[in-house]
């Protein structure tokens, strides 16, 4: 395997730069009959010319110039490597706060979480549990690094980092009467069943409440809460129905406890999980570590709900 100088390819660099060789010379602060040397060496290597003299100028062969590209891809490589290694070295303290949704808890503090702070163990993090409106006022406050959001509203001062199409889908109890319908549920089909709705102050139940003004229904909720958990309990309890994202009951969906139902509520395709921040705000190495090491290892940040598999 053929192990170019590099110093003979800086040189090529040089005169592709500079246009001769004299003044190539000066501007690297070398001999030019060394220069001249080295780059004799580097045409023996590859037997070819590498470079040219047309009166004063000097110019670059065809082989020259895939030489320097050569160079120039070295050099680029080279500089992507330290920026990984002054990243990784600024790596050795520091925290990072987040804030998520509670129905991101479980897919994350668990082994997700777990190779993290064995891989990064000088890192301390900083977990808040919040819906989309408090997540924004964290936010603002300048109280976390970044947020988890599901459905949020837009909003002029945040930046999105990574968005994943997650809808809001009507889950049931298995063998619900409405997994038997041949057309896809309506709220007003809702209006006798048992129901549980989060509050207004999560995404989910910001999409749910659009939902019924859009479809001029108002749902009656035998259970409202703030709490996922109690969502999904009311289900698997067999109690009623409510919405939730696949990726909140993915597990309980594959083992047959929980049945996803077609509705005819547009609006709930549009849900989307959302990683933002601060318009403004850079984001530390150690919260920028974080957040791609999230996307590489959970699942509702790696794929659409399309995607999604245990």
């Amino acid at each position: 395997m053929h192990h170019f100088n590099i110093r003979a390819l800086e040189y090529l660099n040089g005169l592709s730069k500079y246009g001769s060789l004299r003044k190539a010379a000066k501007m690297l602060n070398v001999d030019p009959a060394a220069m001249s040397r080295m780059l004799g060496q580097l045409e023996a290597q590859v037997e070819m010319k590498v470079w040219e003299r047309n009166n004063r100028q000097s110019y670059l062969t065809e082989a020259g110039n895939e030489l320097l590209n050569h160079y120039r891809n070295i050099i680029r490589s080279e500089a992507a490597v330290l920026s990984q290694l002054t990243k990784l070295k600024n790596l050795t303290g520091g925290s990072v706060s987040i804030a998520i949704g509670e129905g991101f808890i479980t897919n994350l503090v668990s082994k997700p979480m777990e190779t993290f702070m064995t891989r990064y163990p000088d890192i301390n993090l900083s977990i808040e549990i919040a819906g989309a409106l408090d997540a924004v006022k964290l936010l603002e406050d300048q109280q976390i690094d970044f947020a988890i959001t599901y459905a949020a509203a837009p909003h002029p001062k945040l930046h999105t980092h990574v968005e994943r199409s997650h809808p809001l889908e009507l889950i049931v109890p298995k063998g619900h009467l409405l997994t038997l319908k041949d057309e896809p549920t309506t709220l007003q089909d809702l209006q006798a069943l048992p129901l549980a709705l989060i509050d207004n102050s999560t995404g989910m139940g910001r999409l749910v409440h659009h939902a019924e003004q859009v479809s001029h229904v108002s749902l009656s909720p035998k259970l409202q809460t703030n709490s996922v958990s109690a969502l999904k309990n009311f289900v698997s309890a067999g109690l009623g129905v409510t919405f939730m994202p696949k990726l909140t009951v993915l597990e309980e969906v594959e083992s047959g406890e929980i049945e996803i139902v077609p509705t005819d509520l547009e609006i709930l395709s549009k849900a989307r999980v959302k990683v933002q921040s601060l318009k403004g705000r850079a984001l530390s190495p150690q919260a920028s570590t974080l957040l791609d090491f999230l996307v590489e290892n959970t699942h509702f940040l790696r794929s659409d709900a399309s995607g999604l598999v245990r």
